[in-house]
């Protein structure tokens, strides 16, 4: 069920190539995550429709049963045997809904599950989109973010030329002394 949800998610990770895309990554992870809980609610009333049908054919089942045995009580034979067949029916369907519940039940389990795995999976993103914003407030206030700073590159290059200078003005010096002058 949550297949799609998780390949819309798994894409727009994989698409993402910086942070205007995590803006847009969040909000396709918020929507599929309203998508689940959607999915997980609907399962919840499927759930619980199937409980009411239940107890509803258990009674039904449970009536027919009574009539068969009261029908047996006065020697109707008709009337045993239009009961056996209601109950046969009656039973059938008990055995259905019982087999359904349990598989909504266990699927409605394995969805709660990816449901607080995509919300953990967003809460993730979000802090990582938070650390994003953080940067960009920083940046937007003068600040720099080290691997984005072309100005410490620069920077460094100035430093480096520096210590080169530096050394071929030592190197000169010492052959000037050498030579005399």
């Amino acid at each position: 069920m949550f297949e799609r949800l998780r390949e819309a998610i798994n894409a727009a990770l994989d698409a993402a190539t910086g942070p205007a895309d995590s803006r847009e990554i969040l909000s396709g992870m918020r929507d599929a995550v309203i998508e689940a809980r959607a999915a997980v609610e609907a399962m919840r009333q499927g759930v619980s429709k199937t409980e009411k049908q239940l107890v509803v054919e258990r009674r039904h089942l449970t009536d027919v049963e009574r009539r068969g045995r009261l029908a047996s009580e006065i020697d109707d034979a008709e009337t045993v045997d239009v009961a056996n067949r209601f109950t046969a029916k009656h039973r059938e369907r008990v055995a259905v809904l019982e087999d359904k519940l349990e598989a909504q039940r266990a699927e409605l389990q394995l969805a709660e599950r990816e449901l607080e795995d995509m919300k953990g999976q967003l809460k993730t993103a979000a802090g990582k989109g938070n650390v994003d914003k953080a940067w960009r407030e920083i940046e937007a206030a003068g600040g720099v973010r080290p691997e984005t700073d072309v100005g410490d590159e620069l920077l460094q290059s100035q430093l480096d030329r520096a210590a080169r200078e530096a050394e071929a003005e030592a190197r000169l010096e010492a052959l000037k002394k050498k030579m005399g002058r």
